[in-house]
């Protein structure tokens, strides 16, 4: 554990130093052959039987060579710190949502419209300062479990292998999850797979937000309004997440066209840009209380 916990701090390190590589990253290669793979495979009957064989074939043969070069005891340092480093998304996730903060603090809000049209799926043309500020912290608060602490809790759990196969999949539901007539039948294992994979993280990264914030809140949003959320994952993280910052979360929002009436997430005031920063403490503080509890945990067992 201690171990694995010294490997965690190198990759978030690597992660802050370096950032999300912009020349190059093997998602990007990874996502130009799901693309092509989807766009050969997404035709014709059966949609939801060659939506999971492009699971198999995208995800199958990259885990497979992970966990080979894994097993090599030589090389496992280093994979493992590279992997997790690919894995996570942490200081990109903060450098856009300070992007977005910074825009409305500027009062420009066609650049802050731009800006989180980056990291959401909703339309953002006819966003309102308060909508984009909404947007913003619900993204840091979805994407903290999804670019953070997932890959974070499968690498304490499976090492390199589990960490690579949770970033594999949950890049295949952002590309394939939607509830849109391409999608609906094809990506449907990728979603559902996507959804158990993120299961436990998810109930994990609730509970840190709402150890580190205003918890009673936090525990009462979760327990009543999440089993609300379309998501049976986001719905735990943002409810939990908007009662720890005494936020209100939720309500309309516009994806493909089409208004979409969604639950009151949180209690409190209307988010504001200060709230975006708020959220991204919440997670970075979390990561280091997950650091300092699986250290502890080490040191416990050794």
């Amino acid at each position: 554990m201690l171990n694995t916990a010294l490997l965690m701090l190198c990759a978030l390190l690597l992660d802050r130093l370096l950032g999300e590589p912009h020349s190059w990253h093997p998602l990007v290669g990874f996502g130009r052959y799901a693309a092509w793979l989807e766009r050969h495979l997404n035709a014709g009957g059966g949609r939801r039987l060659r939506g999971v064989l492009a699971w198999l074939l995208t995800i199958a043969p990259v885990t497979a060579l992970a966990i080979f070069l894994w097993q090599q005891p030589v090389l496992r340092p280093w994979i493992s710190v590279l992997v997790l480093y690919f894995a996570l998304g942490q200081q990109s996730l903060c450098e856009h949502a300070n992007r977005i903060q910074t825009a409305l603090q500027a009062d420009d809000l066609n650049a802050a419209r731009l800006r989180v049209g980056e990291i959401v799926s909703r339309d953002t043309a006819a966003m309102q300062t308060e909508d984009v500020a909404r947007a913003g912290v619900e993204s840091v608060l979805e994407n903290g479990c999804d670019a953070v602490f997932g890959a974070l809790f499968w690498f304490a759990l499976l090492g390199a292998p589990g960490a690579l196969l949770y970033r594999l999949a949950n890049t295949l539901d952002a590309m394939w999850g939607y509830r849109t007539p391409r999608f609906l039948y094809f990506g449907w294992a990728a979603a559902r797979l996507d959804d158990a994979l993120n299961y436990l993280p998810a109930r994990l990264t609730a509970l840190t937000y709402a150890l580190l914030g205003h918890t009673r809140p936090a525990l009462q949003c979760w327990q009543q309004q999440a089993p609300l959320w379309d998501s049976p994952n986001a719905g735990p993280v943002m409810a939990s997440g908007a009662g720890s910052l005494c936020v209100q979360l939720g309500g309309a929002a516009q994806y493909h066209g089409t208004i979409e009436q969604r639950p009151t997430l949180g209690s409190g005031n209307v988010p504001q840009a200060a709230d975006i920063g708020r959220a991204l403490q919440l997670v970075q503080r979390g990561v280091w209380l997950w650091l300092a509890a699986l250290m502890i945990l080490g040191a416990c067992l050794a």
